[in-house]
């Protein structure tokens, strides 16, 4: 359920940059990011759905499966360092800074 709700957030995140259009500062890199954090979440869908279905009870297929976990995982902590990435570069000013410099500019 979290990756439908991190799917959804960043089908969100991404409507809200394309209708800010290229004019907004970090347009590209942000369509970039969110572009290949979705499609790093199908392909873990998918991932996850193929190792749901072998059988880890067969001998044979335990090294394939444990192949296929460890690379669903390492696809994983991208997916969240991407995400961190996204969230950093969409944050804006806010709080007592943004107040402050809106205020006073140096």
């Amino acid at each position: 359920m979290l990756d439908v709700a991190l799917f959804m957030s960043n089908a969100t995140r991404l409507k809200a940059v394309l209708e800010q259009g290229p004019s907004s500062h970090y347009y590209t890199t942000l369509v970039t990011l969110i572009s290949i954090s979705l499609l790093l979440q199908v392909v873990i869908g998918i991932l996850l759905v193929v190792i749901a279905r072998l059988n880890l009870n067969e001998v044979r297929k335990q090294w394939q499966l444990n192949q296929l976990n460890n690379a669903a995982t390492t696809l994983v902590l991208i997916t969240v360092v991407i995400n961190v990435f996204i969230t950093a570069f969409g944050a804006h000013k806010t709080g007592f800074l943004a107040a402050r410099t809106s205020r006073n500019p140096l």
